[in-house]
C-alpha cells in the first residue's frame, strides 16, 4: 500500500466538471492499493497518517498533527501509484491490486479516518479526476508499506 501525502492549504476533486470533494486545510492523500494488502497493513497505514507531525507549530517547528490544527483529509483512489517503469517508456500496472479488492480497501480506509473522528471527502474510485490543490510548503511524504509495516 502507498500513500502520497501532501500538506495543504485547499484541495479538491472534481469528476465531469462537479467538485465532488474539497478541504481546506488538511492532508490531500493519494492511495494506491495492491493485491498482497490487507486491512492489518491499512491499519498500520492511516494510524501513520493521521499521527503524522508535519504542521508548523508557533515557533514554525514541523510539531503538529492534522488534529492540532484541526485539519480535514481528501483521500483519493490512485492506482498508478504502482506504475512499474522498469522496461520502456509505457507503465505497466500489473503490480496495482484489482479494481473489486481496491475499491474494498480504500472504503476501509476512508471508514477508518471517519471513524477516528476526522472530516474525510474523497474522490469517486475509478472515474477520471481532476485535482487540484495548494500545497503547503510544499511539503509531500510517501509512505510505503513495504518499508513502514
Amino acid at each position: 500500500m502507498k500513500f502520497v501525502i501532501q500538506r495543504v492549504n485547499e484541495a479538491s476533486v472534481a469528476v465531469d466538471g462537479n467538485v465532488i470533494g474539497q478541504i481546506g486545510k488538511g492532508f490531500l492523500v493519494l492511495i494506491g492499493v495492491s493485491d498482497s494488502d490487507t486491512k492489518e497493513i491499512a491499519d498500520k497505514m492511516v494510524k501513520k497518517l493521521l499521527g503524522l507531525r508535519i504542521f508548523d507549530d508557533e515557533n514554525d517547528k514541523i510539531n503538529l498533527s492534522l488534529t492540532d490544527v484541526g485539519g480535514s483529509l481528501l483521500l483519493i483512489s490512485q492506482f498508478t501509484l504502482y506504475a512499474n517503469c522498469k522496461k520502456g517508456y509505457r507503465p505497466s500496472f500489473t503490480d496495482a491490486g484489482a479494481p473489486d479488492f481496491a475499491n474494498e480497501m480504500y472504503e476501509y480506509i476512508i471508514t477508518q479516518c471517519r471513524d477516528a473522528g476526522y472530516h474525510v471527502e474523497t474522490g469517486e474510485f475509478g472515474a477520471d479526476m481532476k485535482v487540484s490543490l495548494l500545497n503547503d510548503g510544499p511539503f509531500t511524504i510517501v509512505l510505503d508499506s513495504a518499508e513502514i509495516c
